[in-house]
C-alpha cells in the first residue's frame, strides 16, 4: 500500500493471529492498489470490470466512499480524472479492519501504525494509556505535541510531504489553507478520510467533521498556528 505499518503488541497472541492481521494489508494492496494494472480497482477504472460485479469489500469500500461524498456536499470522492482513486479511504478502512481481526482473536493490547494512521485498543501497561506524537507540519523531525489517545484512532493528512495533493472533490483543485489537519474518533476508517476531506475543505471543515460526525480535529495553520476543536487530551508536549 506505498506505506510502512508496525504493531506494538503487549499482550500474548498466536503468531497465525499476527499473521492474519497484516494480511489484510496485502490483500487491500492487491484488490485496491491504483498502482497494479491487475487490481480490481484499476480493472474497474479501465472499464473492464463493471462495480456492480466488485467484490464484497470493494462494494463495501464504493458504498463507505459515497456516503462520504453525500456526506461533505462532494469534497469527499475516490472519483478523478484518471479513474477511481480509493487512497482517500482504503488505508484506514484495512488498518481498522486489521484491527478489529486482532480484537476478535483475543488481543486487548495493541497499537496499530498504518504509516502515522493509528488505531489502539487496551493499555501499553497497566494504569498508563496509548500516548502518539503529533508532528510538527514545518519540522518533520519535531512534535507539536502528544496526544493522550487511549483506545481510539488518530489519522492525519498534510501536504509537507507529497506536496499539494489533497484535492476539493468539487472543483479538482489542491487545497492550501491548512498545513495538515488531525482527526480523532473511535474508528480510523472515519478518521482517516476525515482527516483528508477536512484538509480539502478549509476553513469550514473542523467545524463540520464535529459537528456532523463527534469527531474531534486538531488543524495546523500555514504559519502554524494550532486549531483544536472537540476534546482533546495532551499528554505532554515535546520540542
Amino acid at each position: 500500500m506505498g506505506t510502512v505499518v508496525s504493531l506494538d503488541l503487549r499482550c500474548a497472541v498466536p503468531d497465525e493471529l499476527v499473521a492474519q492481521a497484516f494480511a489484510v494489508f496485502d490483500d487491500a494492496d492487491a484488490r485496491f492498489s491504483p498502482f497494479r494494472t491487475d487490481s480490481e480497482l484499476s480493472r474497474i477504472s479501465r472499464g473492464e470490470l463493471d462495480a456492480r460485479e466488485a467484490s464484497t469489500d470493494l462494494a463495501e469500500v464504493l458504498a463507505l466512499a459515497d456516503a462520504f461524498e453525500r456526506a461533505s456536499g462532494g469534497v469527499f470522492s475516490v472519483w478523478r480524472a484518471g479513474g477511481l482513486d480509493a487512497n482517500g479511504l482504503v488505508k484506514g478502512w484495512a488498518a481498522q479492519r486489521a484491527a478489529d481481526a486482532l480484537t476478535a482473536g483475543g488481543a486487548t493490547d495493541f497499537c496499530l501504525n498504518a504509516g502515522g494512521d493509528v488505531v489502539t485498543r487496551g493499555a501499553p501497561s497497566p494504569g498508563a494509556v496509548w500516548q502518539v506524537g503529533l508532528r510538527d507540519p514545518a519540522r518533520p523531525e519535531g512534535l507539536r505535541g502528544v496526544v493522550a489517545l487511549g483506545a481510539r484512532a488518530m489519522a492525519t493528512s498534510g501536504a509537507y510531504e507529497r506536496g499539494a495533493h489533497i484535492v476539493d472533490g468539487r472543483s479538482g483543485e489542491a487545497s492550501d489553507h491548512w498545513s495538515s489537519i488531525t482527526v480523532i474518533d473511535t474508528d480510523l476508517t472515519v478518521a482517516d478520510v476525515l482527516a483528508t476531506t477536512v484538509f480539502a475543505m478549509g476553513a469550514a471543515g473542523p467545524a463540520w467533521a464535529h459537528a456532523e460526525f463527534g469527531s474531534s480535529v486538531i488543524a495546523a495553520g500555514r504559519e502554524g498556528e494550532l486549531t483544536v476543536t472537540g476534546p482533546v487530551t495532551w499528554a505532554g508536549s515535546a520540542g
